[in-house]
């Protein structure tokens, strides 16, 4: 009797395991949400619709968009951390709210990447670039210093928000150039965009893919670039020019929480990498002026912590300016 009941208390125990072991296999079982700190329209956001695309067909599950610009990217970064750590919301996220905002506003962030993210990889690079108007009265960049410096305060230009690459490039610029342009925060590149073409402001420093079907239109002069690209070999960089420090590069991971299951993160990594590998979104993002490039979550949490200590010894050398 007493053997009978230990067998049928093993089949129940066995039987009521079964769910949470299919439950853990099947991840992602529902829509899995990823948050982007940008406007839509942006180039990361581009390169975020393509790859979510891949990974619903990849893993057989939706994988949705969540546009959450403001305050420099750090919104939408708070936003993942409020989140369950269940891997069903996750974050892709430019560089400038996990290392610059933190060094120049560190007032307004209050989770530090470094121990509140999980680093999944690395997939998509793209230049920034200093375009103005067709209007404006220079066609170089020595001619907007040039102007600038004739008319302080005269020229403003937009970027997609306060600690972003942008505000620190035109930071940069004023410190090394020795002139006052205006900075104008925006939430995001696309209304940044928006406004340049309008006339409200008279250029922007965004990323490469925000911009360049307005500089194919003509609508956009680029005239700075914050490294070589080669489908735009007369745009000179910074150091080019023969100063010291270059504009500020933008680079995308993928994040998830803190705290999220090993599985999950199992899970993730091997299909980030495919979708960051894959010739064919590469081939549609590439135009755009967006690099997919596959680094692995080591690597990620690398340029993490090197770009958070160059950007604090750069604003410490600005500060005795």
């Amino acid at each position: 009797m007493i053997r009978k009941l230990a067998t049928l208390l093993l089949a129940a125990l066995t039987l009521s395991a079964l769910p949470l072991a299919a439950q853990a296999q099947k991840y992602p079982g529902g829509p899995v949400t990823v948050v982007i700190p940008l406007a839509a329209g942006d180039g990361g956001d581009t390169a975020l619709r393509a790859m979510a695309e891949a990974l619903q067909k990849q893993l057989d599950a939706p994988f949705l968009v969540n546009n959450r610009p403001g305050a420099g990217g750090s919104l939408g970064v708070q936003n993942v951390l409020a989140a369950k750590k269940d891997g069903y919301t996750l974050l892709f996220a430019q560089n400038s709210p996990l290392t610059i905002r933190r060094v120049m506003e560190p007032e307004t962030v209050n989770y530090d990447p470094q121990k509140d993210l999980i680093p999944l990889g690395l997939t998509t690079r793209t230049p920034s670039l200093l375009v103005v108007r067709k209007e404006a009265p220079y066609n170089t960049f020595q001619e907007l210093v040039a102007h600038a410096k004739k008319s302080p305060r005269s020229v403003r230009i937009g970027h997609p928000g306060a600690g972003s690459s942008g505000d620190l490039s035109v930071q940069l610029i004023n410190t090394q150039a020795g002139i006052e342009l205006l900075a104008v925060p925006y939430k995001g590149a696309a209304p940044a965009v928006t406004d340049a073409l309008g006339g409200q402001i008279d250029g922007v420093i965004l990323a490469l893919g925000a911009v360049s079907a307005h500089m194919k239109s003509g609508a956009f002069k680029p005239i700075a670039i914050s490294s070589a690209y080669p489908a735009l070999p007369d745009v000179p960089t910074l150091a080019k020019l023969g100063y010291k420090q270059d504009l500020m590069g933008i680079w995308f991971g993928f994040y998830a929480p803190a705290g999220t299951p090993s599985e999950v993160v199992q899970t993730l990594v091997p299909a980030l990498q495919k979708v960051a590998e894959d010739g064919a979104i590469a081939s549609r993002l590439l135009p755009l002026g967006i690099v997919q490039e596959w680094e692995p979550p080591a690597r990620l949490a690398e340029a993490i912590r090197t770009e958070y200590e160059a950007v604090g010894d750069l604003n410490k050398r600005l500060q005795k300016k």
